[in-house]
């Protein structure tokens, strides 16, 4: 990255702290905040609807919480740009999908490894598998109440879905979602030590979790990352 890059998609309104919770959706970063963070909280970004916050975090110090959108592309230019701000720290706080049957819908998955299938992940020259860091996943193993690998892939809608789903289980995939892939290509270029927790907001048959159980959910992973970021 050149020393002159200024990121472009992000536009800073408040300071950004050097530890961040990453979640696709903006509506879940404000969610998050309100519980995570102080009250003192300020909105860090919001160009290009990319709703971040920064505050303090339980623990005194100051915390950032970034959406990403939707996709390896999008959680990618993000991390980017914050690893180019001064984030040295960042947990991926999501959604995914089931692979496995034993995960049920709204259960929590701390990832231990991320089996990188999306474009994303290869453009940038990851290996199939990228394991996160041990320091952070530790602690969302012991708040979570499954842990495994996790598969990466680019179309929630792909035509050969049930063949992908049948070869993650295969390869050992617990669940399946799209960012990912990406945010640990790119932590491990720039240098940023990152770890990953999901809620399953489908299990392996389809059934969804209701909005609330996906909330609470969200909240429950929330916590957990905040944690493990002491």
């Amino acid at each position: 990255m050149p020393a002159d890059f200024e990121p472009i998609h992000l536009r800073p309104v408040a300071a950004l702290a050097d530890r961040v919770l990453l979640t696709g959706d903006p509506g879940r970063a404000m969610a998050l905040a309100q519980v995570v963070l102080g009250d003192g909280r300020l909105m860090f970004n919001h160009h290009r609807g990319l709703w971040g916050y920064s505050g303090t975090a339980a623990d005194g110090l100051p915390l950032t919480i970034q959406s990403t959108g939707m996709g390896g592309p999008s959680a990618a230019v993000v991390l980017e740009e914050l690893a180019a701000l001064g984030v040295r720290r960042a947990i991926r706080v999501g959604t995914a999908r089931g692979v496995d049957p034993a995960l049920a819908a709204g259960s929590l998955l701390a990832v231990t490894a991320v089996l990188a299938g999306d474009g994303a992940s290869r453009a940038l020259g990851a290996p199939a598998r990228q394991e996160p860091d041990p320091t952070l996943t530790a602690p969302l193993v012991a708040a979570a109440g499954h842990a495994g690998a996790l598969a990466s892939h680019d179309l929630l809608y792909a035509p050969d879905g049930a063949a992908l789903a049948a070869a993650w289980r295969a390869a050992g995939a617990l669940a399946a979602d799209l960012e990912s892939g990406a945010l640990a290509a790119v932590a491990a270029r720039r240098g940023v030590a990152f770890a990953a927790i999901v809620a399953i907001a489908a299990d392996a048959h389809g059934a969804r979790a209701d909005d609330d159980a996906l909330a609470a959910a969200g909240e429950a992973a929330g916590h957990a990352a905040a944690a493990a970021l002491r």
